[in-house]
């Protein structure tokens, strides 16, 4: 199982990752998403959210997949990506990732 405790890749990324088990309670959260969300570790994440985005992570916790979308708050533009995370094939719990993102963003296509 995965250890929440102890250091990983994520800690000093420069993103705000964030790790919630099965029941939506918070296991992980590196340095920038403490920065910017405050340490919630231990809490649970479903009172810090509407009901449509309680749903869509219910949703995501019972059938896997993810939801990506992009905001802007206080002029700064984040692409939220919310994935789960699996052990042994099994769904363990939700991982977010928060980037900064400019407000233009060269796009390529790849062949």
């Amino acid at each position: 199982m995965i250890s929440f405790e102890t250091p990983s890749w994520a800690d000093e990324l420069d993103c705000a990752v964030t790790l919630c088990d099965t029941q939506g309670i918070v296991r992980y959260q590196n340095d920038r998403s403490v920065a910017v969300n405050g340490d919630v570790r231990g809490q649970s994440l479903f009172p810090c959210h509407n009901e449509r985005s309680r749903g869509i992570i219910r949703r995501l916790l019972e059938t896997g997949g993810r939801n990506v979308y992009t905001i802007e708050k206080r002029g700064v533009r984040k692409l939220i990506y919310q994935t789960v995370w699996r052990e042994a094939g099994e769904v363990r719990g939700l991982a977010e990732f928060s980037m900064e993102i400019p407000g233009e963003m060269p796009h390529y296509i790849r062949n």
